[in-house]
């Protein structure tokens, strides 16, 4: 055969081929919006269309006798049975698993929760079926900690109402016991006011510096500095406190290290712990502060350890929750259980962690900061 006729049989086999598939290019735009199953028996439909009309306009070309033409007709005719009741089978399959998909995320929508339907499906369903059970473990994660957050903020509401009822009560009885003249020592009522005032005063202090570590706004000014020195300043300013308590206060397992911190934030960090731990070791107990290296994660780890007997297992992970104040007996007065959750929120700005644990005979509070690159 000449090369010449094989060139006009490719253009009559196009030709051919290429109504046929504008026909069925067509069909398909018509029921691209239909169920999966029609899309993919017109697409076997076409392709058998558009492979029999270039045969066809082929044979008429050539002028096939009519035994050949038929030969031709049913054997095409006997392959579009085939790839089309396949077309369908494959088609059924695919409706099913994306209508056990579909019903697998209605219900994440109604209640939140996914679960992958039994039936495996193909590559992309199975691939958007992972994304949805991922999806549906974070908003599982985000409500927990929306509901956790939601109920410390209920009860710091509640704590911080009391807190502050009590000494604005004290405050007005005793301004009015001075403004009617039978205050018995007026001295000893203006102090008791100056004293309340400061309670007050530290109170939304904390709440101020507790809502700018929520909103993303705490201020910070890094620098290089040591870990001896951020201590020294710490136990410094806790000092006079260690003497009226009666506690001793230990800082000799301190090591140099070079941290890159905003050095007024963390040390009342540390300051802020170790006056919980001071007001909480009974007198003639120990408190003891150390700095150490962790070398197998390249981080800093300041600890603060007291004697005050321990906190409950059940209540470990909420030590540092907003409004958290523990039982009774380890509440100071006047405390509204912010104090932690600041140390919390400044360390985690500096991309450190804080965390506790129970030892023999108290608990140990670690502040795990970055080591500053040497």
């Amino acid at each position: 055969m000449r090369e010449q006729d094989l060139v006009l049989i490719a253009l009559y086999a196009l030709g051919g081929a290429a109504v046929a598939g504008a026909l069925g290019a067509v069909v398909l735009r018509a029921v691209r919006h239909r169920s999966a199953a029609v899309s993919l028996a017109v697409v076997a439909a076409v392709s058998v269309t558009t492979m029999l009309a270039g045969t066809l306009t082929v044979a008429w070309a050539m002028f096939l006798s009519h035994h050949d033409l038929a030969v031709v007709t049913t054997v095409v005719a006997v392959s579009a049975v085939v790839s089309f009741a396949l077309a369908v089978v494959l088609g059924r399959w695919v409706v099913a698993r994306s209508a056990a998909l579909t019903l697998a995320a209605r219900s994440f929508g109604d209640d939140g929760s996914f679960a992958e339907p039994d039936l495996a499906g193909t590559a992309e369903l199975a691939a958007l079926s992972r994304e949805l059970a991922a999806t549906s473990a974070k908003l599982s994660e985000s409500r927990e900690r929306e509901r956790a957050l939601e109920t410390s903020r209920r009860e710091l509401v509640a704590w911080i109402s009391h807190d502050l009822r009590t000494p604005l009560a004290g405050v007005r009885a005793m301004a009015e016991a001075l403004e009617d003249g039978v205050a018995a020592d007026p001295e000893r009522y203006f102090r008791q006011i100056r004293t309340e005032a400061d309670r007050l005063n530290t109170m939304v202090g904390e709440l101020f510096e507790l809502s700018r570590i929520h909103a993303g706004t705490l201020s910070l000014s890094p620098a290089r500095i040591s870990t001896y020195d951020l201590v020294g300043e710490a136990m410094a300013g806790v000092e006079a406190l260690a003497r009226q308590r009666g506690v001793r206060l230990v800082g000799d397992r301190v090591a140099p290290l070079p941290v890159e911190v905003d050095g007024r934030e963390m040390t009342r960090v540390l300051c802020n712990l170790l006056g919980n731990a001071l007001q909480r070791t009974p007198a003639d107990g120990t408190v003891a502060i150390a700095a150490e290296s962790r070398e197998e994660d390249g981080t800093v780890v300041l600890s603060v350890t007291d004697g005050c007997g321990g906190i409950p297992e059940q209540d470990l992970p909420r030590v540092f929750d907003t409004g958290w104040r523990g039982t009774e007996a380890r509440t100071p007065p006047g405390g509204a259980g912010l104090g932690l959750a600041i140390v919390r929120g400044i360390v985690e700005a500096h991309s450190g962690r804080a965390g506790v644990r129970n030892v023999a005979g108290g608990c140990c509070f670690e502040v795990t900061l970055p080591k500053a690159a040497v």
